[in-house]
């Protein structure tokens, strides 16, 4: 049995930054990790969150139970982006690890990434930090209203990293590997006729 084409394009993706890092040199890294510094805050504001609200909520009726539909297989959307970030924080080792779930076949019913330890990315991709499911949300919610306006601002926030009607730092990601010859069908922002469209729109092409 072959690996599966949703990890043969994650792999691809992971291998794609990782050599376009070591292309890029040293002091180049450092820059992005610099140009990434406000996204992390905003990362770091959502794990705060998440931990405080919903944390309890998630582990008992979902993780433990095997029904989270954010963790199943071969579920999770990622952006070149986010194959980035994480890449930016991770150490070799741990994108070795990455490396090594992804060349093996998932013979489980979840997520390639998902070890008994959690989730092993470093930085999650983004759709899995902001996913909350209708249940937890009305849960949560339901006697909360701050919490529901609060989890409203992160939303905002994440949407003016990836959503491409104005100059976005999901976009700019891309283009720094673009620029080195890169491609990937991850590379959503510059290849998804939907999302070039409303860049089109907004002036951005």
């Amino acid at each position: 049995m072959k690996i599966n084409d949703y990890q043969l394009e994650q792999l691809d993706a992971l291998k794609t930054v990782r050599r376009g890092l070591g292309q890029l040199g040293e002091a180049k890294r450092v820059e992005l990790i610099e140009t990434i510094r406000d996204y992390m805050h905003f990362r770091q504001s959502t794990d705060r969150f998440l931990k405080r609200y919903f944390s309890d909520v998630c582990t008992h009726t979902c993780y433990l139970s095997r029904t989270s539909a954010c963790c199943s297989k071969d579920g999770i959307i990622t952006f070149f982006a986010d194959t980035v970030v994480n890449a930016l924080h991770a150490t070799p080792a741990q994108l070795d690890r990455l490396e090594t779930v992804l060349n093996r076949v998932n013979r489980g019913h979840r997520c390639v990434y998902l070890s008994s330890q959690g989730c092993m990315w470093t930085v999650r991709p983004v759709v899995c930090a902001m996913f909350l499911c209708d249940r937890a949300m009305q849960a949560v919610f339901s006697d909360d209203p701050e919490a529901r306006e609060a989890w409203a601002s992160l939303r905002r926030q994440a949407k003016a990293f990836k959503w491409p009607d104005r100059p976005v730092l999901f976009d700019h990601l891309e283009k720094v590997f673009l620029d080195l010859g890169s491609r990937s069908t991850l590379m959503h922002l510059n290849f998804s006729p939907g999302l070039l469209r409303i860049k089109k729109n907004a002036g951005l092409l």
